[in-house]
């Protein structure tokens, strides 16, 4: 049986994650409370997927991620992060309700 085991974190992707600002911590607590959707439009090599989300500042966020398997465990390996902007902010709050 397959579990979910935190992220995958390493040079590569954390430094592109970083490059916005954003902190690992931020980046992890968006999950908390996210909405999952899949990436279609940048899915071609690998499924990769969008969350969406409050930091623990209640800042909007958006993080691209795609699920890395290792054995029985799966992590999940944040590719880009960024706060949403004030349009893209809007939209979400608006689905939300």
């Amino acid at each position: 049986m397959e579990s979910m085991d935190g992220f995958d974190w390493d040079d590569g992707n954390r430094a592109k994650c970083q490059k916005h600002g954003v902190s690992l911590h931020e980046i992890e607590a968006v999950f908390a409370n996210a909405r999952i959707a899949p990436d279609l439009k940048h899915s071609d090599r690998e499924d990769r997927y969008i969350a969406v989300g409050r930091n623990a500042r209640s800042r909007p966020m958006f993080v691209a991620f795609v699920y890395r398997r290792f054995g029985d465990v799966v992590r999940i390996r944040p590719v880009s992060a960024r706060y949403m902007h004030r349009k893209e902010a809007e939209s979400y709050e608006n689905e939300g309700s």
